[in-house]
């Protein structure tokens, strides 16, 4: 069975390669088949064009937004997971504060960011904040859930052996609740990008500190849709890269003893 999964493992690499280098290809020929102009739809050379000559400049805006969406991951990390304990120590808690927690996913963080830059006079830290609140609710949810979703069993087991609610939290609910915590980390990582982007097109900050948001809009004022594409292209490559990191991360944790792992590469 070793071999079938490792061929099953190139072949989830190689075959969207396929699919992606087709789809360029056809984007190319189309493009220029049907003179496509290229302030309506660039062309992939195009683009790669653009993407060489000012490499630089949206490689620094890269850098500025990818600190934001990894800074608002860590603290989504860190109080989602503190919330969960919290939640998963008495129903009534749960009940009392998760309707709140939903409130922060439902609400469009456009509708609010305005209200958290002015409030918060340093912009990093109010563009790190409105990140925060795309990406926190994924991670509520899914550690909550896991440490929820315990044997009866087990839980039955560990009383009857005497065990306190902080062994029950560590030996048993935490582990159970690590594939739903990965799961949460997958998503929330993208919503921390996600997050980042949408709060900077919102505050519109530039100079030095300027991310990729703004370099989107001020390609878009000149029309200069080439560079919009490639910094589109690079926030895209930024969020494949954040999921496959999780997806790494999960096998590392998981892949020796969990079924979600293990049985996937059987």
């Amino acid at each position: 069975m070793r071999p079938f999964a490792q061929s099953e493992a190139a072949m989830s690499v190689v075959a969207p390669l396929i699919v992606g280098v087709a789809m360029v290809v056809i984007w190319e020929i189309g493009c220029r088949v049907w003179h496509v102009p290229i302030f309506l739809f660039p062309k992939p050379s195009d683009i790669t064009l653009k993407l060489m000559s000012d490499w630089s400049t949206l490689l620094g805006a890269l850098g500025v937004t990818l600190r934001i969406a990894l800074q608002a991951f860590g603290v989504s990390i860190l109080l989602g997971t503190l919330i969960a304990f919290l939640f998963v120590q008495s129903r009534a808690i749960e009940m009392s504060f998760f309707p709140y927690a939903v409130l922060l996913q439902v609400t469009p963080i456009v509708a609010i960011a305005p209200l958290i830059i002015i409030l918060v006079k340093n912009t990093q830290v109010a563009l790190t904040v409105c990140a925060t609140v795309v990406a926190l609710f994924p991670i509520i949810s899914n550690t909550t859930l896991g440490l929820r979703s315990v044997d009866p069993g087990l839980v039955s087991l560990f009383r009857m052996n005497k065990a306190g609610r902080l062994q029950t939290l560590w030996r048993l609910r935490i582990p159970s609740a690590l594939p739903y915590f990965f799961g949460g980390l997958r998503i929330s990582s993208g919503l921390a990008l996600i997050g980042a982007v949408v709060a900077e097109f919102v505050a519109g900050t530039g100079g030095r500190s300027s991310g990729l948001a703004y370099e989107i809009l001020q390609s878009g004022f000149q029309l200069d849709i080439p560079r919009m594409f490639a910094a589109l292209f690079l926030i895209t490559l930024a969020g494949v890269g954040l999921f496959t990191l999780m997806t790494m991360l999960s096998k590392l944790a998981l892949g020796q003893w969990h079924e979600s792992e293990v049985g996937a590469e059987t």
